[in-house]
């Protein structure tokens, strides 16, 4: 679902972490009720590509052969910046869940908040 192949991460997180992250973030997200119309019509299989593609590289993975990550995922649903913090923190809630370490989590939200100029 997301793109990614299999292919060891010298990083904090394996490929497996990434998919199972974004997979749970995209499904709170979708829960939300004021950010779920937002995905309506969305290909979210891409939007899963370019999520785990940035979020691979800010903790610590590959980019493989792109020379920076896929920035803008959420970008173009044209989210509100509180809209897109929120996002964000849901973020750090299935990183934090997951065991991921707190700078990670950090590393990963700051690729996130930065990818929309927030």
């Amino acid at each position: 679902m997301t793109g990614l192949g299999a292919y060891p991460m010298e990083g904090v997180a394996g490929p497996e972490l990434v998919r199972d992250a974004v997979a749970r973030w995209l499904g709170v997200v979708a829960a939300d009720a004021e950010l779920a119309p937002y995905l309506v019509g969305v290909d979210r299989a891409r939007l899963a590509g370019h999520l785990a593609l940035t979020l691979t590289v800010a903790l610590g993975g590959p980019a493989g052969d792109l020379v920076r990550p896929a920035v803008g995922a959420w970008r173009g649903l044209g989210l509100t910046e509180a809209q897109h913090r929120r996002v964000v923190d849901y973020l750090g809630g299935v990183l934090g869940a997951l065991g991921v370490p707190v700078g990670a989590v950090a590393a990963a939200r700051r690729a996130f908040a930065d990818e929309a100029g927030s």
